[in-house]
């Protein structure tokens, strides 16, 4: 049955705005060219969003840069401002964009542990209120939030966690009610994680993908025909409950000690670290440690003399809480002898992959994802030479032909998901079509 003339039209519009957002500004004849619409068509839709204030002309294309056909039309950015908030157990970042997605302001804020709910809940939510201001802009029309921790697939709220602090579900509330004209979105950090991979990082040509959350605890999303699966609570990917081999015990409904967890957060990775001489001794790094000792040991196994661990596994300027940036304090100390160092990060990178390999080899064993991503700061601060490592043994557990990528994102995938969720959900309400 061929769609109605309204129905048409809201078709078009929807896919002259998207390339738009896609290609940057065109003119009416690119857009009659990526279209494949006539001419008419597109001149009556360039007038329709154009009344709509969706768009506008924003230059002139061509040597003679005159006429009609010369003009320039993109999306009105500042049609709407939108904010993406990283909520991490020890502070939170923040990004405040236009409705194309370009950053306007960020800045990030630690929260101490000691802090009460109600203080740290007002730091954060001042935070957001400078960097809109900072930003230029009067209101937010969406904000998404990417935080550890359940998310209600009915309610989209986040759950009561047990080791998260009460401050996370209490920072939700607050915004909605300082914000009340945004809307807010809150996801899993891991899930957001994986959606900036997709659309941005590593995995931009996979339908289907798991990303293994490496950072100061473990997680795992789950990608699937283009997808993102969160199953029946919301749970999908809480690997670090995942029974193992190789630790102390098994975990239970409220500790993950045991599971998964106990092979792959950051306390664990250090600690293995110490075992093989190479020893964090600098308290004031910040989390995740192991991704310093991660990126140190790949430097000196790799011969990376020029390297730093705040260059190997540094994740950019706004991912700065809770990651890797900034972690070029951290120092690892081994055997005095280069060789010997080098050796042993071999070995400790070789352990390391023995480990991460077991919670990727059950992943691949029921999902079959044909690739898994090694996000987090650690999955990014290991780069190919851990990547390489972990495929090899997966290989070797698996009839499953898998690839394993190391994230090129890091830590900061959590906040370009974030924002990403943010812009789409923007996008969808404010280029749906009107009754006309």
């Amino acid at each position: 049955m061929p769609a109605s003339p309204s129905t048409a039209r809201a078709i078009n519009d929807r896919l002259a705005l998207r390339l738009l957002q896609q290609q940057g500004s065109l003119t009416a004849g690119q857009l009659k060219q990526l279209t494949g619409l006539s001419r008419p068509t597109v001149a009556d839709l360039v007038e329709r969003l154009t009344d709509a204030g969706l768009i506008a002309v924003v230059g002139e294309a061509g040597e003679q840069r005159r006429g009609p056909n010369a003009k320039l039309y993109g999306i009105v950015a500042d049609r709407a401002h939108l904010a993406a908030l990283d909520v991490r157990t020890e502070g939170v970042s923040v990004i405040v964009s236009d409705l194309v997605g370009t950053v306007l302001a960020e800045a990030s804020a630690p929260i101490g542990g000691d802090a009460g709910t109600g203080p740290a809940v007002e730091q954060a939510v001042a935070l957001v209120e400078r960097v809109v201001k900072e930003a230029g802009a009067d209101r937010l029309h969406t904000v998404g939030i990417g935080a550890p921790g359940l998310i209600d697939p009915a309610s989209g709220e986040l759950r009561d966690s047990t080791g998260l602090p009460e401050w996370h579900r209490s920072l939700v509330a607050a915004l909605q009610e300082r914000l009340p004209e945004a809307r807010v979105i809150v996801e899993n950090e891991t899930n957001l994680a994986a959606l900036a991979e997709q659309r941005d990082g590593v995995a931009a040509d996979r339908d289907t993908f798991v990303l293994l959350w490496l950072g100061h605890g473990t997680g795992a999303a789950v990608v699937l025909d283009g997808a993102l699966r969160r199953g029946a609570s919301g749970g999908t990917g809480e690997i670090g409950f995942l029974p193992v081999p190789g630790t102390t015990g098994l975990p239970s409904a409220v500790d993950c000690e045991g599971g998964f967890h106990s092979l792959a957060g950051s306390a664990a990775i250090v600690e293995l670290a110490r075992s093989f001489g190479l020893l964090v001794e600098d308290a004031s790094a910040p989390e995740p440690l192991a991704a310093g000792v991660v990126g140190k040991a790949v430097a000196l196994v790799t011969g990376n003399t020029e390297a730093d661990v705040g260059t190997v596994a540094g994740v950019g300027s706004v991912a700065g809480v809770g990651s890797a940036a900034g972690a070029g304090t951290v120092t690892a100390y081994g055997p005095p002898d280069r060789d010997a160092q080098a050796a042993s990060a071999d070995r400790f990178l070789d352990t390391l992959a023995d480990h991460l390999a077991v919670g990727a080899a059950s992943v691949v064993a029921i999902l079959d994802p044909g690739c898994v991503v090694l996000g987090g700061e650690v999955g990014q601060a290991g780069g190919e030479a851990l990547a390489a490592r972990v495929e090899e043994r997966v290989r070797r557990m698996s009839p499953l032909a898998t690839v394993v990528r190391p994230s090129g994102l890091g830590g900061a995938a959590v906040l370009r998901g974030a924002l990403l969720t943010a812009r789409d959900a923007a996008q969808d309400e404010l280029f749906a079509p009107r009754d006309r």
